[in-house]
């Protein structure tokens, strides 16, 4: 399988794990979540391999925006929902090498990853 990197494409730490990936050489796709939307089941199945609070942005302007009845009844379906309607609701950048999930970008974690573990 092949690694795909999923985020905004102006969002700071989204272009720092791109800058990486493609510094060290490494084969990725890049997914923006604007320009081409996740489905149900992508999200269904990231929040069970994740979970809600590891997924869901909860320090992001987006979650801010939302009413007090969204944030206080999130929930896995709720979220699946609110992730399609404000996909920067979405912690980034993730990245999917094919056999896991990784949230966010550290470049001692990225060094880590593809300097021990075959794609």
């Amino acid at each position: 399988m092949s690694t795909t990197l999923y985020g905004i494409k102006n969002c700071d730490t989204v272009r720092a794990a791109r800058r990486w990936l493609e510094e060290h050489k490494v084969d990725f796709t890049f997914h923006d979540v604007r320009d081409a939307p996740l489905s149900t089941a992508q999200l269904k199945d990231w929040l069970n391999q994740l979970g809600l609070d590891a997924l869901v942005n909860k320090r992001s302007t987006t979650w801010k925006q939302l009413s007090a009845p969204q944030r206080d009844t999130l929930n896995p379906e709720s979220a699946i929902e609110l992730l399609l309607e404000h996909p920067t609701l979405m912690k980034r950048p993730l990245l999917d090498t094919g056999s896991a999930l990784h949230l966010g970008f550290k470049a001692a974690n990225y060094q880590a990853l593809f300097t021990h573990h075959t794609l």
